[in-house]
């Protein structure tokens, strides 16, 4: 299985949030939802992005939206545009579940780069994980390990203590990632 591009790996890791995004610009009832995300978003350093999002929210459509945005936030506001336009662009928010491999890759990237003091890796990895407590199942679990990771713990019994066979796997595919990252 190849690596996904980083361009996949964000649309995979913000999948929820482009598709409640582009839901609420469809049922406005969902605004209260959203607007709890986007300030959460908003207090761990995701500004920039939840103002863009906000207009959308009130009809901004055009380009200029992604101007000055790092590449992260760029690909999470061409996928919500994309998204009202054509419903069929949005990312599977339940992809991850269905093919853990495809996640690992990514977060190990990551938690990697958070071990080492990076703080915009840090950001990501903690916004990522309080999108996967909200998913249920293996992936609450998940969530729940990703500091574990990032203070260099490995054992795999203990980082996917209570979770299914997908969540083993995932765990460790994530283990066999940062084991080749950390070889380099």
């Amino acid at each position: 299985m190849t690596t996904p591009s980083k361009q996949e790996q964000i649309l995979q890791v913000h999948a929820s949030l482009i598709n409640m995004v582009v839901e609420t610009i469809h049922n406005t009832q969902l605004r209260p939802q959203l607007s709890q995300v986007l300030k959460t978003s908003a207090e761990n350093g995701w500004e920039n992005l939840v103002l863009r999002i906000y207009k959308i929210l009130e009809g901004d459509r055009s380009e200029k939206l992604i101007q000055d945005l790092d590449e992260e936030d760029a690909v999470i506001i061409e996928a919500i545009l994309s998204g009202i336009q054509n419903p069929n662009t949005l990312p599977d928010p339940e992809k991850p579940q269905s093919n853990p491999a495809m996640a690992a890759p990514g977060i190990a990237h990551m938690v990697n780069q958070a071990s080492t003091g990076n703080t915009q890796a840090l950001t990501l990895v903690s916004h990522m994980a309080e999108q996967m407590s909200h998913a249920g199942g293996d992936m609450t679990l998940l969530s729940a390990i990703i500091k574990k990771l990032i203070d260099g713990e490995r054992d795999p019994e203990v980082l996917s203590k209570g979770m299914g066979a997908q969540g083993e796997s995932l765990v460790n595919s994530i283990l066999e990632e940062l084991g080749k990252i950390q070889l380099h």
